[in-house]
């Protein structure tokens, strides 16, 4: 990818008040904040050729898609999913009023566009909506919206790719390899979506505290089952309370809502589950945890879901 390295440097470095004197001999729109004008500025001198329309992004490599998110300025770390919402979200929204908060004055429809660009599931209410899109926020909080404090202050320092590839094969390297899971013809989305149901059982019953905190982690499903993953290959296949401490201390330095403790022992049932299917070996003292389903309940359910999957692909 071929890019003008001395207009990017302007454009990082550059005030307010020269990016909209460039705006507007290039005809483009002036409107917005320093960051929202200059990443309209990126998309349109530096990368005209490139389709940054949500089928544009969708259709990315995922190197491709790590090369665009450096011209940007911003975070370029993370799943090939993580990286196409970070990349929609930062050309399409000011990151100063797509907050948490402000997702309550937002109704249905727009919450149920939002899911879909940001590739979430679209059923629930608004309620449940909501707390996929604030998932989303909170996991990518910091990594759109403004480019790189460094870049803004000395612009670019050396070659913009340079440690892209050294980066890829990092990640490669730190990919944990999942632990052998019992059922080895299950799709994914059957141990998620139980996954997903499990965390939010009663939820109506919870007060609303609780309800917010449990809706942010459901969006984190997917996060959730790497996570448990991740532990049962570094600890050779164990799931106990060692394992279990170490999941909150991670979902803790990752910002998760697991104040209350509540949230905290439906996560540690969650995660319990998850590892159980992915054929963990419970150390002694899981049973004590009141929280915690057994296996059969846990094993019957997701083959039901399984048997429900099996039935919509006939």
């Amino acid at each position: 990818m071929r890019v003008d390295s001395n207009l990017l440097n302007s454009l990082f470095t550059e005030r307010l008040q020269n990016l909209r004197k460039r705006a507007e001999s290039s005809g483009i729109s002036k409107s917005g904040s320093v960051e929202v004008l200059r990443a309209r500025l990126i998309s349109s001198q530096i990368l005209s050729d490139l389709d940054l329309s949500w089928e544009g992004i969708q259709a990315m490599s995922h190197k491709e898609m790590g090369d665009v998110l450096k011209i940007f300025g911003i975070k370029s770390s993370g799943s090939h999913k993580e990286r196409r919402q970070r990349l929609w979200l930062h050309l399409n929204y000011d990151s100063r009023r797509m907050t948490i908060e402000n997702l309550a004055e937002m109704n249905r429809d727009d919450l149920h566009e939002m899911c879909k660009k940001l590739e979430l599931d679209l059923t629930g209410n608004r309620t449940v909506l909501m707390g996929r899109v604030a998932g989303v926020l909170t996991s990518q909080m910091n990594g759109w919206g403004r480019i790189k404090r460094s870049l803004r202050r000395n612009g670019l320092q050396s070659s913009l790719f340079q440690s892209l590839e050294s980066e890829v094969k990092v990640e490669e390297a730190t990919t944990p390899e999942i632990v052998g899971e019992i059922f080895h013809a299950a799709p994914a989305e059957a141990l998620l979506e139980d996954a997903s149901d499990s965390l939010l059982i009663g939820l109506d019953n919870q007060p609303s505290q609780v309800q917010g905190d449990l809706l942010t982690i459901h969006a984190r499903v997917g996060d959730l089952e790497r996570m448990v993953g991740t532990i049962l290959r570094g600890h050779g296949g164990s799931w106990g309370e060692s394992e279990k401490d170490l999941l909150l201390r991670l979902a803790d330095r990752r910002g998760w809502p697991i104040i209350e403790q509540f949230v905290r022992h439906r996560v540690i049932m969650v995660a319990t589950n998850i590892a159980e299917v992915k054929g963990a070996t419970l150390v002694s003292g899981d049973e004590s945890n009141p929280l915690v389903e057994d296996s059969e309940t846990t094993i019957n359910r997701i083959r039901s879901k399984l048997s429900s999957l099996d039935s919509n692909n006939v």
